[in-house]
């Protein structure tokens, strides 16, 4: 038997932007995605604190160091610049597996998007 659990975390983070006129997925600082573990088209799931929303898309990379968050597509529909929000990722494995599995999570500040210790 395999079962999911959480891989990776960037909790509390600010929208700086949500763009409908594109194709879709959710644009991380690309630090933010080296010091979460999380990969370029990698699964994540997204919880808007401000208003209950949840949804999952893709990771596209953006610039290193801009602290962007950026929702396209649809997306873009279930949060507002400003709002913030949780990003997860899941990873599948045995159960033997997961009692050794450490998560990576991380906390920016909420003010910046940015690592308060690189």
């Amino acid at each position: 038997m395999l079962i999911e659990v959480l891989k990776s975390k960037i909790h509390r983070v600010t929208v700086t932007e949500a763009c409908l006129n594109y194709i879709g997925s959710i644009t991380i600082d690309e630090d933010l995605m080296d010091a979460a573990g999380i990969i370029r088209g990698e699964r994540v799931f997204i919880v808007n604190n401000n208003n209950g929303e949840r949804l999952d898309t893709y990771v596209i990379p953006g610039p290193r160091s801009s602290g962007v968050i950026c929702l396209n597509g649809a997306a873009a529909r279930k949060v507002q610049p400003g709002d913030i929000v949780i990003i997860m990722s899941y990873a599948t494995m045995t159960p033997d597996e997961a009692r050794q599995f450490k998560p990576s999570v991380i906390f920016p500040d909420t003010a910046t998007n940015r690592l308060n210790n690189p």
